[in-house]
């Protein structure tokens, strides 16, 4: 009898709740998708990851010869594009490996390492604690130098699209965000990422929920969103989910990770301005620490 294919609910209401039908359509056809796959590459399935992802359906899954490992089918979209590239490009230094790579239609399927136990980062160490392991990796992947020909988009080429964003859903709906800080985001989305004076393989999507305890290291980055870019930009998704010390000192907070990455603190701090300002449209909580990054 074939395995019922259980979707999280996470993944059911972030598909449901996207105006792309496309989106919609892809998560109707993801139990066959799964199905399909699991029999290509002669996998038993386990159940999926709770709560899960917003864009992914994720697995433990065991192969024939007994292998322990991840099945991730994601829905295609550009900041996800190249992850199994990425990953094979840093070839488990400091990331998990990527044993194979399938494209069906809107899915990209991934066979990853499995991470035992697979603890969170931000489950097991408070955040000063968790800059340090995070700085530590991040620094390591950035070693592994793209190669002449690769296929990662800029990131100036994402924070041109965030902008875009930005102003156009700030022109429909202000929803009261000061007229200045929305400019002055937009305007750094847009040039900050051409002034950089290195660029290296970004994670972009580096935080505490995306480093797992492991055996074969102690701590291995997972579901990267590969760009090519400013390494100081690499920080920012962890300092956003830095609440507390992004609310009482965000500058502070910037100069922390500017020297644990050992990377400009007025770049790092930009970037995290910018962001917070993008975010602030529909975050009101991000308004303040904008303000302040921004003086």
């Amino acid at each position: 009898m074939a395995r019922t294919i259980r979707i999280p609910q996470l993944l059911i209401d972030a598909a449901g709740g996207d105006a792309d039908p496309a989106r919609r359509e892809w998560l109707a056809a993801l139990p066959e998708v799964v199905a399909e796959l699991a029999s290509g590459w002669e996998l038993e399935l386990g159940e999926p990851y709770l709560p899960g992802g917003q864009c992914a359906w994720v697995a433990a899954a065991r192969n024939r010869a007994g292998d322990e490992l991840v099945l991730k089918a994601g829905w295609r979209h550009p900041e996800a594009e190249h992850e199994a590239e990425a990953l094979r490009l840093w070839d488990g230094d400091g990331a998990v490996r990527c044993d194979a790579a399938r494209s069906l239609g809107d899915t990209t399927a991934l066979l990853l390492e499995r991470c035992v136990p697979g603890t969170q980062l931000e489950r097991c160490l408070p955040e000063p604690e968790q800059d340090v392991v995070l700085a530590g990796l991040v620094c390591r992947l950035w070693e592994r130098a793209p190669p002449a020909g690769h296929p990662f988009d800029s990131l100036q080429q994402m924070c041109d699209r965030w902008a875009d964003s930005f102003e156009r859903d700030y022109e429909i709906d202000s929803r009261d965000l000061d007229g200045g800080l929305a400019r002055e985001g937009i305007a750094v989305l847009r040039e900050l990422p051409r002034t950089a004076v290195r660029e290296v393989l970004l994670c972009t999507d580096l935080h505490a929920g995306n480093v797992l305890a492991a055996q074969r290291e102690p701590w291995l980055v997972i579901d990267p969103k590969p760009f090519v870019g400013d390494p100081a930009y690499d920080a920012v998704q962890h300092m956003l989910n830095c609440d507390a010390r992004l609310a009482t000192d965000p500058a502070g907070l910037s100069r922390r990770m500017a020297e644990l990455l050992t990377v400009d603190p007025g770049r790092v701090r930009l970037w995290l301005f910018a962001r917070c300002a993008q975010e602030s449209l529909h975050d009101p909580t991000l308004r303040e620490p904008a303000r302040r990054l921004a003086n």
